[in-house]
């Protein structure tokens, strides 16, 4: 009997897939638990529209990443630090910091998604990576200023 999961069942299916399984563990377990519905033509057509609603959701967000990142390319983030002989810091400007200057400019990300392999310990301009989705990243410029 074929189904479409509704639900992940272990060692079976995952959600959204249509899968032969035995007409006694359909009827008795997979559609008692609402876990499956039986794959006839009403139900196809539902899946079928659901996964083309789930598929444009996917690529709007794409698109808003797409937008931001261009947003943040021409942007330059400015933080002031003190700094010592050299233009060396007293400190280091971390990914925080720069989600917080970035913050006030009306932009707001998650200091996760600035990705910093060492905080910036010296004056003038970096570039940072910021994962803006799997697919999109952005390459935002900051510079540090001595205060």
């Amino acid at each position: 009997m074929k189904v479409i999961f509704l639900k992940d069942v272990k060692g079976k299916g995952k959600k959204g897939e249509v899968k032969n399984v035995s007409e006694g563990y359909a009827r008795n377990f997979l559609f008692k638990n609402n876990l499956a519905v039986e794959a006839n033509q009403g139900n196809m057509k539902s899946l079928e529209k659901k996964q083309e609603s789930e598929q444009r959701k996917a690529d709007q967000i794409v698109e808003e990443a797409k937008e931001l990142k261009a947003k943040l390319e021409n942007l330059e983030v400015k933080i002031t630090a003190k700094s010592g002989e050299n233009g060396r810091l007293f400190g280091a400007v971390t990914n925080k910091q720069v989600a917080e200057a970035l913050k006030k400019m009306k932009i707001s990300i998650d200091k996760r998604k600035i990705e910093m392999e060492e905080p910036i310990r010296t004056l003038g301009y970096t570039n940072v990576n910021v994962k803006l989705h799997p697919q999109v990243t952005a390459t935002l410029k900051v510079h540090v200023v001595e205060e």
